[in-house]
């Protein structure tokens, strides 16, 4: 088996740096009478679904002890996608959007619109608004405060609007997946 950065693992003749080094062996402690090794569980693992392929080309399905899911995990899985599916949580999503997308959108536009602007138009941006102050200045500055604006609205669009639909569904998804477990945690 080889390693994530395709060298095999364990000396292979090749001489590796200190920070080339993945295998979770620290040099400096091999030093002391007890060295001690410290091994990354997760080194060589794959991610989900990225499975060995069969010969037909199909991915090889991996067993319980392989992918290490149980009847309860999946049961708890089967939960999240329930409370994905529901009325609550789609109406939080879509408040959310309603709030997000007009509010990309415009912010967006007025960035671009800034940005262009000071590119195509100098004379306009050179312009004196008071004294050493020019256009230029003052719609960065309005950059600023737009994303100060944004930003405390965002916050209280979801104090008001989503956080106690989101607090109510995780409430009863961790009531739901406490059944699964058995009770505990």
């Amino acid at each position: 088996m080889q390693s994530s950065n395709g060298r095999p693992r364990g000396g292979g003749g090749d001489p590796e740096g200190a920070t080339e080094s993945h295998d979770g062996f620290d040099p400096a402690l091999s030093e002391a009478p007890a060295a001690v090794r410290y091994d990354d569980p997760w080194y060589d693992a794959l991610a989900s679904g990225w499975g060995e392929l069969n010969d037909a080309g199909a991915a090889v399905p991996l067993s319980v002890a392989e992918t290490g899911r149980t009847r309860r995990e999946d049961a708890a899985a089967e939960v999240y996608l329930q409370v994905q599916r529901s009325a609550a949580f789609q109406e939080v999503r879509s408040r959310y959007r309603r709030f997000v997308v007009p509010a990309f959108i415009g912010f967006f536009g007025w960035y671009v619109g800034y940005v262009v602007t000071a590119t195509t138009a100098p004379g306009l941006m050179a312009r004196p608004v008071a004294g050493a102050v020019n256009v230029a200045m003052v719609a960065g500055l309005g950059q600023f405060l737009t994303t100060f604006l944004l930003t405390w609205a965002y916050a209280r669009h979801a104090r008001l609007r989503r956080d106690r639909a989101a607090l109510e569904l995780r409430w009863d998804t961790q009531e739901l997946t406490r059944g699964i477990r058995g009770g505990t945690s």
